[in-house]
């Protein structure tokens, strides 16, 4: 390192530089995630104009080479020439940082893009941008590489509409992959269709012949909720909704129980999935919870109960979307997974305790009912607090508690400890065999375990299997959940390669979301890859995972003496050869388990596992081409 440090050593990144030299500070990454959020930048723009009163249709285009285009019917972006900046308005919107109409008030009532990076950002992180203003009556146009301008704007022709055509491809310097994901594109797309009421939103893939979705939702978070209540029976025919405009705030609230478990609630402030929730979530909460609390006190529905409801018992069963929008949103980081207006919470509350106060007094039979769910949830609570008392781990660090049919491992760790669950004694005894006994653990499980979607806390607890997988983790369950004692970071599903094998990672996968996300969201969790054949020939032998590598093996060694097994299941494997396709990190494949769309998972884990059949035979009738063989 030179000793000559000085002045001119210090550097500036000037224009765009900064966002094409660390874009991940800017989008989140550069992979698959990063790649679509340029997307969503764009569509933001639109959606803030559709806010703002002046933009009913937002159309986004998928082209053969990966490239984007979204058209909106708005006013378009200013084209005039802005004195300060010695430079048109939509170049200065296009090429520079923290420049857009959304930081005075005057022209965006509520927005999500607040820094003011949207756009500049999709330029600088794409190798062509084409930008098309449809504004007083001429059509104007700019186009742009890597974020440098081509030419001035210009106008190319005259026009009666109004709006803005954005037009870029990502740079392939920058991003791992450029292929976008129709399925990723169309959930945001509803997502920002059900939270706008009345805004239409369609989806083209012009890779794909006749691929398309239109979205346009007038019942909003009520449609919201209906969807997300697809495949579970509600407990009140339709959704509960209150909206409220005033103090320089909007606020939209929908809400229905159903027969399930679990709470599923999601906030959004300016249309952001605020994951981590916020101080509207949290007055949410506040409003609700007074208010059937209230209603229960003054008609003595707990009279001689001893129990104590708590705020989840109130929420079981509960799905809520709970939308905000507001002048001056405080998102926590530039990510925005929290909201942090702190008079928000206070509002919310007072809002929500009013009118499900004035619901339930004007619906008693529903009431009644939402009631019964709350007893019924507090009693199988307590029973559940007994169970988990039996399930706790008496200590990390001697192994007392532990599950006696689980072969630990040697190093005390977790960054460094592994544990497989297994399926079955078989797979079980050669997995113990071929393990390395110092940082794997092996935990065989006997059978398919219970399906929590269709149950309640305490018998969830109260299952065998569940039992020792709580014990071996040893962070805990619900209330008593501490991921600092997890004992193996990483927990690996290995089931066989075959349809009961899927089925009991699949019942595996829903304990796991439903009752101990933290573990998923941490990326603890990982399936392992099992081959399906083996193939010798000669002296070379050779793993292979799928129907269409073992066929393009064989195909490419025609005439040769060729022997294909065909494992049936994890237990068909030496100790040896278990360790080495599935067990042995330098010889293994591992699939990493995570969340991408929680909305989405929610609703795909109660339309496969719920009590609810049509919309499951729907799902596997419209699929079903896909499998191109099974075996029974």
């Amino acid at each position: 390192m030179s000793e000559n440090y000085s002045a001119e050593d210090i550097k500036t990144l000037k224009g765009l530089e900064a966002v094409r030299k660390r874009p991940a500070m800017y989008i989140g990454s550069t992979s698959g995630a990063g790649l679509h959020h340029l997307v969503y930048e764009i569509v933001d723009n639109s959606i803030d104009e559709a806010l703002a009163g002046y933009c009913d249709t937002v159309n986004v285009t998928i082209h053969g080479d990966d490239s984007i285009t979204v058209t909106d019917n708005g006013r378009g972006i200013p084209v005039d020439f802005h004195e300060e900046e010695q430079m048109s308005a939509l170049e200065l919107v296009l090429c520079t940082l923290h420049a857009g109409g959304k930081f005075d008030g005057s022209n965006y009532k509520v927005s999500g893009g607040l820094h003011g990076v949207g756009s500049s950002c999709v330029n600088a992180l794409s190798s062509h941008l084409r930008a098309e203003v449809h504004r007083g009556g001429k059509i104007w146009e700019m186009e742009f590489v890597r974020g440098a301008k081509l030419y001035e704007v210009r106008a190319i022709g005259d026009t009666t509409k109004t709006g803005t055509t954005i037009t870029f491809k990502p740079d392939h310097e920058i991003f791992e992959t450029l292929e976008y994901s129709f399925e990723i594109l169309s959930r945001r797309l509803r997502e920002l269709a059900f939270l706008n009421k009345g805004i239409t939103i369609t989806i083209r893939d012009e890779r794909v012949d006749g691929k398309s979705h239109d979205f346009c939702f007038p019942g909003g978070l009520v449609s919201f909720v209906e969807y997300l209540d697809q495949g579970k029976q509600p407990l009140h025919e339709h959704p509960v909704y209150f909206s409220y405009e005033g103090e320089g705030v909007d606020v939209e609230v929908a809400m229905q129980y159903n027969e399930t478990y679990k709470e599923n609630v999601f906030s959004f402030a300016n249309n952001i999935n605020t994951h981590e929730g916020g101080t509207h979530l949290t007055g949410f909460r506040t409003g609700q919870t007074r208010a059937i609390m209230k209603y229960i006190e003054d008609n003595q529905m707990m009279k001689g109960n001893k129990l104590e409801l708590k705020g989840e018992d109130l929420r079981e069963g509960l799905t809520a979307i709970i939308s905000v929008k507001l002048a001056e949103p405080q998102f926590e980081g530039q990510t925005k997974q929290k909201l942090g207006n702190s008079a928000i919470a206070g509002l919310v509350a007072q809002y929500v305790r009013e009118h499900l106060t004035i619901y339930l007094e004007e619906n008693p039979i529903v009431a009644k009912k939402i009631v019964e769910k709350c007893i019924g949830s507090a009693i199988a609570r307590e029973a559940a607090r007994k169970a988990r008392q039996m399930a706790r781990r008496k200590s990390v660090m001697d192994g007392g508690g532990l599950p006696g049919k689980l072969a630990d491992c040697s190093e005390k760790d977790p960054t460094l400890c592994e544990i497989f669950l297994v399926e079955g004694d078989s797979a079980g005894g050669s997995a113990k065999m071929g393990r390395s006994r110092e940082t794997q653990a092996i935990l065989p499980l006997k059978g398919k375990i219970l399906n929590v979607e269709k149950a309640r806390i305490d018998k969830v607890l109260s299952h065998e299997e569940i039992q020792a997988m709580i014990q071996a983790f040893g962070c805990g369950f619900g209330e008593d959940f501490d991921i600092s004692k997890l004992r193996y970071h990483k927990i690996v599903l290995m089931t066989d390669a075959d349809v009961d094998g899927a089925h009991i990672a699949t019942l595996l996968l829903t304990f796991l979301y439903r009752h101990l996300p933290q573990l998923v969201e941490r990326g603890h969790i990982y399936m392992s890859c099992p081959p399906l054949y083996r193939i010798k020939h000669g002296k070379t032998q050779k793993y292979l995972f799928t129907d269409e590598e073992k066929d393009a093996y064989v195909a490419e060694h025609k005439g040769k003496s060729i022997m294909v097994q065909r494992f049936k299941g994890l237990g068909e494997m030496n100790p040896d050869e278990l360790a080495e396709t599935t067990m042995n990190a330098e010889t293994r494949k591992l699939l990493q388990v995570r969340i991408e769309d929680e909305i989405e998972t929610d609703r795909v884990f109660t339309m496969l596992m719920g009590e609810e059949v049509p919309p499951r035979r729907a799902f596997i009738e419209e699929n079903a081409y896909k499998v191109t063989s099974l075996d029974i």
